[in-house]
């Protein structure tokens, strides 16, 4: 299967300040590919991302890699952190 879904998504900002959610290694791959920039943390996200499309490495292991890079450029989204979009009800607890 080409897509090779991740057991938890990863979130990235993206343009001015939009979340982004890539299920998949494929996702990834293409987010990081369009990247701009030559990092060796964003080259390491791609061989990642190409490893487990070719069956490789496993999706888990391509992830990691891939956390890493949009760590280190400032970019990911850590569990809980989306702020509330303004104009969308939050649910209220009572």
């Amino acid at each position: 299967m080409l897509a090779k879904p991740f057991e938890k998504p990863i979130h990235v900002w993206v343009g001015l300040g939009f979340p982004r959610q890539l299920n998949t290694v494929a996702d990834a791959y293409q987010f990081v590919i369009d990247w701009c920039g030559n990092s060796p943390e964003q080259k390491a996200a791609i061989r990642a991302c190409r490893a487990a499309l070719a069956g490789d490495v496993d999706a888990e292991t391509a992830r990691g890699v891939f956390v890493a890079f949009a760590r280190k450029k400032d970019i990911l989204i850590e569990d809980g952190a989306i702020p509330p979009i303004p104009g969308i009800a939050q649910p209220k607890h009572v």
